[in-house]
């Protein structure tokens, strides 16, 4: 029997362990542009787009000065941050570029362009948005043909028509 979840399913936030919740809190809200919602001292803190309660929590609970796993273990790949459209998506870019943090890869992925880089505790962190539907790539019998070409960053910043937005 095939289980399937209500096409409304999503996933409602992401909880980091980090080493630093300052350290955190000011990446989120600096760099992806993020409200800080809710802190309960020293351990932990909540961010959000919007009125959602949050997106991201962030906990230091269990991992307080500690460092990032070693590459080759299990682990969280990346989250995923998806703007509302191309021109939030260069605007967010360019504070992650003017803050000096280094970009680990880009895509065209056809459905998407896509941005990677990591976070101050090493958590891999996409930022990206989505064509819309109508423009997809799509196979003649109408499934996705996915792609993985080089993106245009100097293209893709030309959209941030100089705004830092830095809070």
């Amino acid at each position: 029997m095939s289980i399937t979840a209500p096409p409304e399913t999503c996933i409602g936030h992401v909880h980091l362990k980090v080493a630093d919740l300052d350290r955190a809190i000011a990446f989120y809200s600096e760099i992806l542009g993020l409200t800080l919602t809710a802190r309960y001292g020293a351990g932990a803190a909540f961010l959000a787009a919007g009125s959602y309660h949050h997106h991201i929590g962030l906990n230091t609970w269990e991992s307080a000065d500690g460092s990032p796993p070693p590459p080759g273990h299990t682990g969280l790949y990346h989250t995923a941050f998806l703007y509302p459209d191309r021109k939030s998506l260069a605007q967010a870019l360019k504070r992650a570029i003017a803050a000096g943090i280094p970009i680990t890869g880009q895509a065209d992925h056809g459905t998407s362009e896509a941005v990677y880089f990591r976070d101050p505790d090493g958590n891999g962190v996409e930022i990206y948005w989505d064509r819309p539907q109508q423009e997809w790539p799509r196979a003649p019998d109408g499934s996705l043909l996915p792609l993985n070409e080089p993106l245009d960053i100097d293209c893709l910043l030309a959209e941030a028509s100089g705004f830092f937005g830095v809070r």
